[in-house]
């Protein structure tokens, strides 16, 4: 599967879980749901998944996680905040670097309509 076939079934299970939780709850709340309806479609996923920081030949465990990767190709950036803003598209193409993945989702949940939540953030490479 490519990032983009990826990116469209994580998006419709973002929707799901939006539909039923709505906006308002914590950010582990919504991650523990999307990790859920992703793992039920049989994607690959891992959530918190340790990322080293490696700064030449220097591996740092600096204690980055990413909320959750799926197909060890997209990276999933949960937030539950007011507005998405500069930072946060920052900390996701950061973690694109790091994991040398392509493509990379940022995912506000509290929203009215999730799609305008979605943020699509590439690396290239």
């Amino acid at each position: 599967m490519t990032e983009n076939d990826i990116s469209e079934k994580i998006i419709g299970c973002a929707i799901q879980v939006h539909r039923e939780l709505g906006p308002g709850l914590l950010e582990s709340s919504y991650e523990e749901c999307l990790y859920y309806e992703l793992d039920q479609s049989g994607m690959l996923v891992e959530k918190q998944k340790p990322l080293p920081l490696i700064y030449k030949e220097v591996k740092l465990d600096c204690g980055y996680r990413l909320d959750l990767i799926v197909e060890n190709k997209v990276v999933i950036e949960v937030k539950a905040v007011e507005a998405l803003n500069d930072v946060h598209m920052a900390q996701v193409l950061t973690y694109l670097k790091l994991s040398r993945c392509k493509l990379g989702l940022l995912m506000n949940f509290n929203v009215v309509l999730m799609k305008s939540g979605i943020k699509r953030v590439v690396n290239n490479l």
